[in-house]
């Protein structure tokens, strides 16, 4: 796929993996779409970043623990630049959570945004699709699909149900939309995080570094621009996380 004026939808695109992947995409020439929840700031950065460097974007909110809010991401899209062409499924919550400390609450929450959320849009997406324009989905989960623990109970099951969602939708969607699964693995480290934990985790990871957006944009701009003929495939970014 030519990217070049095409209109892609980033949610959760104005932090971290968000950000670099919606600074690419226009810098591939898409018009980008960033959707936030909180972070109002640095969606107005990431865009006027954008336009200054010569792209086209716009932000905008939406709350994605409400349903009715997520109902309203492709509409303000198509608002705006009238058809979606690429949806980065990104936007997610990441909480720890044994089994025995998970409730409904924590359960129902990280369900709606990480799992629920992307079925909606999904679904929105390909009601807008016209025959002229193929279209390219691609869904962020986690290589914690592979090697799943009782720490991140609620959140890895999210993760696994977007990895199966991503093959029935590659099927059900085919053959104008390819729909991909990228697989994250320690790509940035949390907020505050020290020296120690980043040395501790690479001591975990085969490749013995952690990863970088640079790694993530590489493969999702392969997906986008070479990879027509892969659809319902996961892709592992981890540096060999999911082995050990």
């Amino acid at each position: 796929m030519d990217l070049e004026n095409k209109v892609a939808l980033v949610t959760g695109g104005a932090r971290r993996i968000g950000r670099a992947i919606s600074l690419a995409l226009a810098t591939a020439g898409a018009r980008v779409a960033v959707h936030y929840g909180g972070s109002a700031l640095a969606a107005e950065e990431t865009v006027s970043e954008i336009e200054a460097k010569g792209g086209s974007a716009f932000s905008f909110q939406a709350d994605l623990k409400n349903e009715e809010a997520a109902n309203s991401v492709i509409p303000a899209v198509l608002k705006e630049f009238e058809r979606v062409d690429i949806l980065i499924n990104n936007a997610a919550v990441f909480k720890p959570g044994a089994l025995s400390e998970t409730t409904s609450e924590h359960w129902d929450l990280q369900f709606q945004i990480n799992l629920k959320t992307p079925f909606l849009l999904s679904q929105a997406f390909a009601a807008q699709m016209d025959l002229e324009h193929p279209g390219k989905i691609i869904n962020i989960t986690d290589w914690r699909i592979l090697r799943p623990n009782d720490e991140f109970f609620a959140y890895t099951l999210t993760k696994s149900g977007i990895e199966a969602m991503t093959r029935s939708l590659a099927v059900t969607l085919a053959p104008q939309v390819q729909v991909n699964c990228l697989a994250l693995g320690a790509i940035l480290p949390p907020a505050g995080a020290s020296a120690d934990y980043q040395e501790q985790l690479i001591s975990k990871i085969p490749a013995r570094r952690m990863g970088s957006t640079r790694d993530v944009i590489q493969t999702l701009m392969f997906l986008l621009q070479d990879g027509d003929f892969i659809t319902g495939e996961t892709i592992l970014i981890d540096g060999g996380r999911h082995l050990v």
